[in-house]
């Protein structure tokens, strides 16, 4: 895949960034190598490769999933500004 001028004037534009026309033809080559590198890594063999969250091997901390407080519905709908039940209640926002 390669970029011309007009391929990056359009980006740009979709973009909501002003470019000077004598700026295009070296974003549009600083583009395309960016590209070449993206394409360079897709070729890469990952089939052994196991995804990852963090490059260390961790847990993240946890805690037990316990109920703290019974019966807080009063408590936690006091200052709502409506209420439907006990549930808060908002208004429509699509017909």
């Amino acid at each position: 895949m390669s970029l011309n001028r007009d391929d990056v004037r359009r980006i740009a534009f979709l973009a909501r960034i002003k470019i000077e026309d004598s700026d295009l033809k070296p974003l549009s080559d600083e583009l395309n190598g960016i590209i070449g590198w993206v394409e360079q890594l897709s070729e890469v063999n990952t089939d052994d490769v196991q995804p990852m969250t963090s490059v260390t091997e961790m847990l993240a901390p946890q805690r037990t999933d316990k109920v703290t407080e019974e019966e807080a519905t009063e408590k936690v709908l006091a200052n709502a500004p409506d209420r439907a039940q006990n549930f808060y209640a908002v208004p429509k926002v699509v017909d």
